[in-house]
């Protein structure tokens, strides 16, 4: 037993320098620190939690992870423990599914999923540019996968790459013809490109789909005002506002589409 207690406290010792040197940035030597502790006492829970930490920060999160599950199962009770493994998650988790996806993409680079994961994690964090190559590779990968394509025409929408996206979303809506969401985006991108005509018949293959969609009706509403159609656009805009007021309320005023109806006495008593 007082072998114990003294192992006990040797491992404490080098825990509390493990926290010093972490403190002064001393990384590297904190992490050999924590590991004598953890050799010298291998069910102290801070020592194992505090080795997760400074793993986090050297961007070694799959050694991080099982250090923080270590922590907790050793003392599963601990809130500290729960809630240190949740901050970890929270702050580290897509960097964490990065590191992983290009883990994998390295051991079978032909992987498309992996590729496609990947470019979603790279949107998640708003690296488009990033996202999009991902998402190509897993494209040229398998064309015949419509996900891919349609996840490659978001990030492009979102990158302002409209005509780009037509091309994607075009081939998706071949691939998938009852996609709802394709002929939605499909309808969105003609109008921002001013193809007014072919954003028209987007909408309705996507209204045939789903008639009482609210994003459709809105936007069906936006392209005819664009469109310098004021009563079809009216039409859609009582429609939009008579299945969720609030919300359409709050797109309309931050919404330039609607600019031509401006001073309209129907419009302006709609609002």
């Amino acid at each position: 037993m007082p072998r114990e207690r003294d192992s006990i406290g040797a491992s404490d010792e080098h825990n509390s320098r493990g926290i010093e040197l972490a403190d002064r940035g001393w990384l590297d030597e904190a992490i050999k620190e924590f590991q004598k502790a953890i050799d010298l006492d291998p069910n102290s829970a801070h020592a194992h939690d505090n080795l997760a930490t400074v793993y986090a920060e050297k961007k070694r999160y799959r050694e991080a992870l099982e250090e923080y599950l270590t922590a907790l199962r050793l003392e599963p009770d601990s809130a500290t423990a729960h809630y240190n493994l949740a901050c970890f998650l929270s702050a580290h988790g897509h960097e964490f599914a990065v590191a992983e996806y290009k883990g994998a993409i390295e051991l079978e680079p032909d992987y498309p999923d992996a590729h496609l994961n990947l470019g979603l994690t790279y949107a998640d964090l708003g690296q488009n540019e990033d996202a999009a190559k991902e998402l190509r590779t897993a494209v040229e990968l398998d064309p015949s996968d419509a996900l891919p394509r349609q996840e490659l025409a978001s990030v492009l929408m979102d990158s302002g790459d409209f005509r780009t996206a037509i091309t994607q979303l075009k081939e998706v809506a071949r691939l998938e013809p009852d996609n709802f969401d394709a002929w939605l985006d499909l309808g969105i991108c003609y109008a921002q490109k001013g193809f007014y005509a072919e954003a028209e018949r987007a909408y309705e293959a996507a209204k045939a789909l789903d008639a009482e969609d609210l994003l459709l009706t809105y936007n069906l509403g936006a392209l005819y005002a664009l469109w310098d159609r004021p009563k079809e656009a009216l039409l859609q805009l009582k429609k939009a506002l008579s299945l969720d007021r609030p919300k359409v309320s709050g797109w309309l005023a931050a919404d330039p589409m609607f600019d031509a109806l401006k001073g309209d006495p129907e419009f302006e008593a709609l609002l």
